[in-house]
């Protein structure tokens, strides 16, 4: 995967992660709060992971070049 593909997922990511705190906001029910701030977590690790990735690609590049 290269540093882009790696932006490019992590920027969809970060509007998933965007659309869940939307919807944190929006509600009253803490189960459903609950929920979503757990989902907001694995969106967060997700979004780190695809940082790295994009990361040690454009290292990888660089060390190429």
């Amino acid at each position: 995967m290269s540093a882009e593909d790696a932006l490019t997922k992590a920027e969809d990511l970060l509007a998933r992660l965007e659309t869940a705190r939307a919807r944190l906001e929006a509600t009253d029910d803490p189960d459903q709060a609950i929920e979503v701030l757990q989902e907001l977590a694995q969106l967060a690790k997700e979004v780190e992971a695809e940082l790295q990735r994009a990361r040690s690609a454009a290292e990888g590049d660089a060390a190429g070049a």
